[in-house]
């Protein structure tokens, strides 16, 4: 898979929520501006909980406390949570304080959940450091925690103060971090931020981060437009969830995405070429296609019944002549229809 470069500068998207808004710096080095962030905030001490060695980790300026919690949706449990929260309790962190979360996708929803609990919220800065926690995780204020019944069952709305995707991060990344970040970015294309595969790689999330800060900006509980962030998803949570996590988030959401496609034009919603679509864009990202061979189709379909917006049938968030948009009730026969008619691929 061909990486796009990384572009020169610093980008400002503002998230527009009133009391709540707050900036999302992209580019290279922005870590360092946490001490004035943390600064500007007002507090005296900072809870530092990081996924990355110390030395990657910035000094956020006042006196801190440093917590090392690891990466991956194992280690994303009402556990962790609770033992951050006592953490926060013995350093004697206040409202008046600050979190700072360094580290994936699931050190940024852990740790937002545990701010957003700790006094009843603290204020929280989030510093993505995969792909897929820049473009997604870090904006938008959701966060959540798994239980053995599915994943981000346990959850809060807590929009941090500030967001600090420094691209720097990124040039350590393994090739699957790569893709389990362009997931995200491919589905991208069927919700309003189209041909973004040639963009440098600033641009690719800066374009993410734009479309989700007015998505979330129109409508922050979800209780709408919002929806259709959640594109691929319901499949791609099942599939993580089927696989023991084995399939990464991105790379369920690329294979969510595929059968979205499939599942609307089964639906009649669209037609034969946006259906195909669906699938060259998924693959033009080095993305995975197929459902993993081996796997049963019919354990999916009690796991997607979990899906938060499955509140009476099965509901999937699908294009269509209006667009894309929440569909509640799609008949089970025609869901398990389509999963059996996916491709087989071993996983990746």
């Amino acid at each position: 898979m061909t990486r796009p470069q990384h572009s020169a500068g610093v980008q400002i998207i503002e998230v527009p929520l009133g009391a709540r808004a707050y900036a999302v710096r992209i580019g290279p080095g922005v870590r360092d501006r946490l001490a004035d962030l943390v600064r500007d905030l007002g507090a005296r001490r900072a809870a530092v909980v990081s996924a990355r060695p110390e030395e990657e980790t910035p000094d956020p300026g006042v006196a801190a406390l440093r917590v090392a919690l690891r990466d991956g949706e194992e280690h994303k449990t009402p556990a962790a949570v609770a033992r951050l929260c006592g953490a926060f309790a013995d350093f004697g962190l206040t409202r008046d304080d600050v979190v700072v979360s360094c580290g994936g996708g699931t050190t940024t929803d852990t740790v937002g959940l545990a701010a957003a609990l700790y006094h009843r919220g603290v204020p929280v800065i989030h510093l993505p450091t995969t792909l897929l926690a820049q473009v997604d995780a870090s904006v938008g204020g959701k966060t959540a925690v798994n239980l053995p019944q599915g994943k981000n069952l346990v959850g809060a709305y807590w929009q941090p103060a500030a967001v600090l995707c420094d691209t720097d991060y990124l040039r350590t990344l393994p090739e699957r971090e790569w893709r389990n970040g362009y997931g995200e970015i491919a589905r991208c294309h069927f919700i309003g931020a189209e041909n973004l595969r040639e963009l440098p790689v600033a641009e690719q999330i800066a374009a993410s981060v734009r479309l989700k800060a007015s998505v979330v900006a129109a409508d922050e509980r979800d209780t709408g437009r919002r929806h259709i962030l959640n594109y691929g998803h319901t499949l791609g949570h099942a599939l993580e969830r089927a696989t023991d996590f084995t399939l990464r988030h991105g790379e369920g959401v690329a294979i969510g995405t595929v059968f979205a496609g499939r599942l609307a034009g089964a639906l009649g919603r669209i037609g034969p070429r946006r259906v195909a679509e669906h699938e060259q864009v998924v693959r033009s990202y080095g993305l995975p296609v197929a459902l993993p061979a081996g796997l049963d189709p019919a354990v999916l379909l009690p796991l997607m019944r979990l899906d938060k917006k499955a509140t009476s049938g099965l509901g999937f968030v699908l294009d269509g002549p209006d667009g894309v948009e929440l569909v509640r009730d799609v008949p089970e026969t025609e869901v398990a229809r389509t999963l059996a008619g996916m491709p087989r691929a071993e996983l990746p």
